[in-house]
């Protein structure tokens, strides 16, 4: 009940937040150093995501002064379908396997908050089967291409609530929040305010994206 309610809030998040939001435009780049790939939560309105993707996107370009970046906003329903983070999923890796052939020199940043971070845990081999709106990988990204994954950052990460995260390769160079409470990335966890609060570690996020790029 408690995760219905998160979801439900993020829902009702996209009728009554919008209004005179300000949010950085989502451009599949040409050619930027850093490509900052967000996916969104579910349901979650803003254009890369208001809670996580927008106010973080915000962060690095402060952090990343140095540095030209660009946004994709992963292309995936954001829904509760069954498939909703297997879509997400395939597209990050497509995404990222076509931008690294026009791009020999980009490097990424992957985002992803909730569902979104069940979609960033499948595309680098972390398996979301069995967790809130997670899915059995579909699609990694490929070995060659793992060294030019600068940073992930997630955000309520719906696996940490089985006791699962992020080992291997990607593992020093992610970084995984999981609010006290959240029912969503905290196995018992009954504050559903607190999925909702990740706008608070935008900031600690860019600067552990900034200290590996």
């Amino acid at each position: 009940m408690r995760i219905r309610s998160c979801l439900t809030a993020l829902s009702l998040l996209g009728g009554v937040a919008l209004a005179g939001l300000t949010a950085p435009a989502a451009s599949a780049a040409a050619c930027s150093d850093i490509d900052v790939v967000a996916a969104r939560g579910t349901f979650e309105p803003g254009t890369l995501g208001l809670i996580v993707g927008d106010p973080v996107y915000s962060a690095l370009q402060r952090k990343l002064t140095g540095k030209n970046l660009s946004s994709y906003r992963v292309n995936y329903p954001a829904d509760l379908s069954l498939t909703s983070a297997a879509q997400g999923n395939a597209d990050v890796v497509n995404h990222v396997k076509s931008q690294a052939a026009a791009c020999p020199n980009q490097r990424f940043v992957l985002v992803g908050y909730s569902q979104g971070a069940n979609v960033v845990d499948n595309s680098i081999g972390v398996s979301s089967a069995g967790a809130v709106v997670g899915s059995p990988i579909v699609a990694t990204i490929p070995a060659a291409l793992e060294p030019r994954v600068a940073a992930v950052l997630l955000f309520g990460n719906p696996i940490r609530a089985l006791g699962k995260s992020v080992t291997g390769a990607y593992q020093s160079r992610t970084v995984d929040f999981c609010a006290q409470g959240d029912p969503i990335c905290q196995n018992g966890g009954g504050d559903v305010l607190a999925h909702l609060g990740y706008t608070a570690n935008a900031e600690a996020a860019a600067v552990f994206a900034a200290g590996r790029i």
